[in-house]
């Protein structure tokens, strides 16, 4: 039997999580009037890193994917999964084998066909090591992937084929419980061989698929813009020309700009939102995304102590932090995400009532005093001196200043956290090559499933900056990847998720909320996963 596309996206969440919202408005004029204005200012906190769609890392990144590039499926502004490249799909009776139907007026930003071959190449180029993807584990059901992404095997050998230009078939190993809500986006083969390394770099060295281009990014400058295209399969449904982009960390900054008409969003900081709360304009997106506090335990001796790890993280009032570096975010004693769910049912909210040991993501400074002291004793040392990492902006620099502050006051001159800002291209980089001793980073969920963020951290995964390693962790997180029933399922993750709360090979801080201001002629602002996305917008005179 085969399972047609309607029951496959009545589940499917293509990257995540969803919150979108959309402006109040009298008007009803969303029908491509004249009326219509064509161009949109916006912001962004940071710089892009990449725009190669197999080595996004950052959210500013994965900002301009949404909108740039499309995958087998879309999501529409009330968050409905609807299909994108693909048309239509069926699946095995058994589970392991997907067939994707592809429109044939799919094109590229050059004018080429998107087809099957473009999916499936860029899939054996993510798997393949020589890419140093960060997007592998989402991948692993798929038949050889872990064999290719190991080295073990060629790229060729992946259980995906175009069985011809329009028709996408996938082979998995086991029937996965989260394999409906994975996507990926396709990949140009001819435009990669043409600029090798370059690829990726700067808007010209790139093709899009997606309902914009990328013009004007050199790679490292602060502004850029989405330019509606004219190729896309979907470009009569497009209201918007031109989307103006400009980076701005400090807040501030961005809503100065917001009040002279420069930006048509801006994001607000903890003062700003608590003085504009209520006011005409004001928006909360909430994300499904955690900030924490890597650490590098495999090449600094003294973050490989666990008690030292459980130590900071009860030193850290996330209350507090969270409240102080955004009027819209929450305190996380979780790492995955908010809004994960298991056959309906929140993980986060099930952890709480499960999990042993919570006292280590609690906030207790005699206790973590003590601990740190153990910690001391074991390492056969009377203080420590570590650096703290992070991004340039603002808001990274107001949370590195209270955990510093937080973290010396607690234990003393027994303690020196230096603090550095970087660009946060700097900042990624030294995390991939583990250069850092800890590190203020995020992470938003690839889908809208426990395992997405459980995941990076088991052994070997590019995301596990600081490459911890726990059989017992692993076992958990393989055994809940096959299991098909709802309860086990949740009872392995729940194994792994109490392995990770007692070790803390990283601590959660806060789950993001993000307070700005739009503008009230700003209608179909879509927002997923923590990023905007403008295919449906459009913008009115009034």
């Amino acid at each position: 039997m085969r399972k047609e596309l309607k029951t496959l996206t009545k589940s499917l969440l293509a990257m995540g999580a969803v919150l979108t919202l959309s402006a109040c408005s009298n008007s009803n004029n969303s029908n491509g009037s004249k009326d219509l204005k064509k161009t949109l200012s916006w912001m962004t906190t940071s710089e892009i890193q990449t725009l190669d769609q197999n080595k996004m890392v950052d959210t500013t990144g994965s900002e301009q994917a949404k909108n740039v590039y499309e995958g087998l499926y879309r999501q529409t502004g009330n968050g409905k999964v609807v299909p994108g490249v693909a048309y239509k799909a069926t699946t095995s009776k058994d589970g392991l084998t997907w067939t994707f139907y592809l429109r044939k007026n799919a094109k590229w930003s050059n004018g080429d066909d998107v087809t099957a071959k473009d999916f499936v190449y860029s899939l054996r180029r993510t798997l393949n090591p020589k890419t140093q993807s960060q997007q592998q584990n989402y991948f692993t059901a798929v038949k050889n992937a872990t064999d290719v992404a190991a080295g073990k095997k060629q790229p060729s050998t992946l259980g995906v084929e175009a069985k011809d230009d329009h028709t996408l078939v996938v082979h998995l190993t086991h029937p996965v419980p989260y394999f409906k809500q994975l996507g990926w986006n396709p990949v140009n083969q001819k435009t990669v061989e043409k600029y090798g390394k370059k690829y990726g770099t700067a808007s010209k060295y790139i093709v899009y698929n997606g309902p914009f281009v990328n013009e004007g990014w050199t790679g490292s400058n602060l502004s850029w813009k989405l330019k509606k295209n004219k190729y896309y399969w979907g470009a009569k449904n497009v209201k918007l020309n031109t989307v103006n982009y400009s980076v701005q960390k400090t807040p501030s900054t961005d809503y100065n700009l917001y009040q002279g008409n420069k930006l048509d969003g801006a994001f607000l900081d903890t003062q700003a939102s608590k003085q504009l709360k209520g006011r005409e304009g004001y928006r909360v997106f909430k994300l499904d995304r955690t900030e924490y506090l890597t650490y590098n335990v495999s090449k600094n001796k003294d973050l490989a102590n666990v008690k030292l790890r459980q130590a900071f993280s009860m030193a850290l009032n996330r209350k507090q932090l969270a409240n102080t570096v955004g009027g819209a975010n929450d305190a996380a004693r979780e790492f995955t995400g908010p809004q994960e769910t298991v056959n309906n049912q929140n993980f986060n909210d099930y952890a709480r009532k499960n999990l042993k040991n919570q006292q280590y993501t609690s906030f207790d400074k005699a206790e973590a005093k003590k601990l740190f002291n153990r910690a001391l004793k074991e390492l056969g040392k009377n203080k420590v001196t570590l650096t703290l990492g992070g991004d340039d902006d603002d808001v990274s620099k107001k949370v590195m200043e209270y955990v510093q502050s937080q973290l010396e006051e607690t234990f003393g001159s027994k303690l020196t956290l230096n603090v550095k800002s970087m660009p946060k291209t700097t900042r990624v980089s030294n995390m991939l090559n583990g250069n850092y001793d800890v590190d203020f980073t995020g992470l938003t969920t690839g889908y809208n499933d426990p395992y997405a963020m459980l995941s990076v951290m088991m052994t070997g995964q590019s995301y596990n900056f600081g490459k911890w390693s726990n059989k017992e962790y692993d076992n958990a997180l393989e055994k809940s990847d096959k299991e098909m029933n709802p309860t086990k399922r949740m009872e392995y993750l729940l194994e792994a998720a109490q392995v990770m709360n007692d070790q803390q090979p990283l601590t959660p801080l806060y789950h993001d909320g993000q307070a700005w201001m739009v503008r009230e002629n700003v209608h179909n602002l879509g927002f997923n996963g923590g990023s905007f996305y403008f295919r449906n917008t459009y913008v009115t005179n009034n």
